[in-house]
């Protein structure tokens, strides 16, 4: 299948061919093109083009297309649509994950009209029991199907059970061996049922050596766990170690792009999830809150200058490394911040304690301070500056760089340990903090050396 790029010539010949109602040559070019293809071309054409499409497609590849899109535009879609062809066309030709999550998107009227269609009882039990778990955790992103063997089948047995089961997986990874109490025993090899002999016990030939996580497992923990050991599948247990389900990696893969961007938009100083397509007032109130303490910080930095006027008409030549000293606490601050975010988000603080952490950042604060403020000390002393501002300008460098280091890493650890999300301490917070004490330590040393030495 070749690469697929969407053009507006493309979209205007879909136009026409649904306008002419010319459904064979339609077929045709959907044939051709993946679910995710397809629901690109949905964002751009009104309810009533997607729904002429969508009912050219086969029931799977229409579930499959379902899922692709996002979340905004599926809702708009299946609101257009009866419950019982929702049921019926879309939930009913998906794994029970990807349904739980659609139809945790309706009101609770409309879940159960949806959950009264579906023919299967199991099915509609199994989705039931999924939009029971708290989101985000390992239970909300599981999926009922699998394949699992009782370890005390021999091989035949086990055989003819995976012929039944595989009918309702799309993608087998892993065989998981049970008891006879459905508790999660081990996974079994297909190359080791293979060339086992007939009269092997599944007991004898399972591997008992598996990685489970429990239904209440953060999600971020699935994916670093996923990531960690390299799997595509990962089975969920309840407590006492019965078998519930399986998380798979492309629901991994949703988990840590949503991550992703909810760190990446906190970090910009936007305080809840936005799309470009959201209107005006949600993209105001996510953004409002931080641009409001952004003016407050401001508001306290010239409050801070104030204190200072006086020394500074007095030496106006302090005022020309003001913008210096502010930008450079805010940068080490942010390089801080980001680092200590980061390790903590992907799992990778190791066994490191925070006091560890906060001793090895006031390391590289140490050589990052000595370097700067012995440039910043050349430059104004090459540049002809009296040596009070030389030496103001550089002790500042020095003391900003350790300051703001050590607040861009414990800020971030102490967040952690008590349950907030550490990504709110980068971007607008650090900077604008550190630019008010970055502020009030360079005057403070300019009113010290300029008494002493101006």
């Amino acid at each position: 299948m070749a690469n697929f790029e969407l053009t507006r010539d493309f979209i205007d010949e879909i136009r026409s061919l649904i306008e002419n109602k010319d459904k064979k040559k339609l077929a045709e070019i959907l044939e051709e093109l993946h679910p995710a293809d397809i629901a690109e071309i949905y964002e751009e054409l009104n309810i009533e083009e997607a729904k002429f499409l969508y009912f050219l497609l086969d029931d799977d590849k229409a579930a499959d297309v379902i899922t692709e899109l996002e979340e905004d535009d599926r809702q708009k879609f299946l609101k257009s649509l009866p419950s019982e062809v929702i049921a019926k066309r879309f939930i009913d030709n998906m794994d029970s994950d990807d349904a739980a999550d659609i139809i945790s998107e309706f009101d609770e009227d409309r879940k159960q009209e949806v959950l009264s269609h579906i023919e299967d009882v199991n099915s509609a039990g199994n989705i039931v029991d999924l939009l029971n778990y708290e989101e985000g955790t390992a239970g909300s992103l599981m999926a009922k199907e699998l394949i699992k063997v009782k370890e005390s089948w021999d091989v035949p047995t086990c055989l003819r059970s995976m012929r039944r089961q595989a009918g309702e997986v799309d993608d087998v990874y892993y065989v998981y061996v049970v008891d006879n109490d459905g508790i999660l025993k081990g996974t079994l090899s297909l190359k080791k049922l293979l060339i086992s002999s007939p009269k092997s016990k599944i007991k004898d030939i399972y591997n008992s050596n598996v990685i489970s996580v429990k239904a209440d497992t953060p999600s971020e923990e699935v994916a670093n766990i996923m990531n960690k050991y390299d799997l595509v599948a990962l089975p969920v247990v309840d407590d006492i170690g019965r078998l519930l389900g399986r998380i798979t990696i492309d629901d991994v893969v949703d988990v840590m792009r949503e991550e992703a961007e909810k760190d990446y938009q906190l970090a910009s100083g936007i305080t809840e999830d936005v799309e470009v397509s959201d209107n005006v007032w949600l993209q105001t109130r996510a953004r409002f809150p931080w641009l409001a303490i952004g003016l407050a910080g401001g508001i306290m930095g010239s409050r801070v200058v104030t204190d200072f006027m006086g020394n500074i008409g007095s030496h106006p030549q302090i005022a020309i490394f003001m913008p210096l000293i502010a930008a450079m606490g805010g940068n080490v601050g942010i390089q801080s911040s980001a680092i200590v975010v980061q390790s903590l988000a992907s799992g990778d603080m190791g066994i490191e304690t925070p006091w560890k952490k906060l001793f090895k950042e006031f390391a590289v604060a140490i050589f990052n301070a000595s370097i700067l403020s012995l440039l910043i000390f050349s430059y104004t002393f090459l540049i002809g500056s009296d040596i009070a501002l030389t030496i103001t300008v550089s002790a500042a460098m020095f003391s900003v760089v350790i300051f703001a280091s050590l607040f861009g890493t414990f800020i971030p650890l102490l967040l952690d340990k008590i349950r907030i999300d550490p990504a709110v301490a980068t971007g607008p917070f650090i900077t604008t903090l550190n630019d008010i004490v970055g502020m009030f330590i360079y005057l403070s040393i300019a009113v010290y050396f300029f008494a002493k030495l101006g």
